[in-house]
């Protein structure tokens, strides 16, 4: 009786372990479709007319992809510019604006040098390695930060010398993979052996 009931509570378990990633990304379906409907909501209750709701939904999707497009092309564009401009001038905004908007660029394709950069540390301490994301370089110092399993967006921002760093074949997607797979998601065998 006592092995039944063991037996079902680790299937019991195993089932459990196996729908939550389902139950996550649900919840992010549901979570961004509540946001469309709530934005869709707001538009429709101003007119009241399916065709008008459609049509601000197409302008807002042309205006943005002209936006992306002028960003590819010149960098940026003037709407941004302007927008910068007034953001720059109130003392809280700027700093919040200006580190998120450092933080987007990292993890965007524009900056392919630096921030698509994963690398090995020694931390917390010598014979324990990690992966980190470069950030930025001065000299010979690189700027890390090393996200914490199993939240990649939460960690640490540290300064190594280049010479404490080991290069990772990794990408962005497969260390945050890593990260959030408490290192089950890890195909970089011959890479760890480099790590002794």
């Amino acid at each position: 009786m006592k092995a039944v009931i063991k037996k079902l509570l680790n299937y019991f378990l195993i089932g459990v372990l196996a729908v939550i990633p389902v139950v996550i990304i649900l919840q992010i379906m549901i979570f961004v479709k509540a946001r469309v409907s709530d934005l869709f909501s707001l538009v429709y209750g101003y007119a009241d007319n399916y065709i008008y709701t459609f049509l601000v939904f197409a302008v807002s999707f042309f205006i943005l992809v002209s936006l992306g497009y002028e960003i590819v092309r010149k960098g940026r564009t003037w709407v941004i510019t302007a927008f910068e401009f007034i953001i720059d001038r109130i003392p809280l905004l700027n700093t919040i604006y200006r580190v998120l908007k450092k933080v987007i660029n990292m993890f965007s394709s524009h900056n392919q040098t630096l921030a698509k950069e994963v690398v090995y540390i020694e931390y917390p301490k010598e014979g324990i390695w990690t992966p980190a994301y470069v950030t930025n370089r001065h000299e010979n110092k690189y700027v890390l930060f090393v996200p914490t399993s199993p939240n990649p967006t939460s960690g640490y921002t540290i300064i190594v010398d280049k010479s404490k760093i080991i290069k990772s074949d990794m990408n962005i997607e497969e260390t945050a993979s890593f990260i959030v797979s408490l290192g089950v998601d890890y195909n970089k065998a011959a890479e760890s052996n480099k790590l002794l």
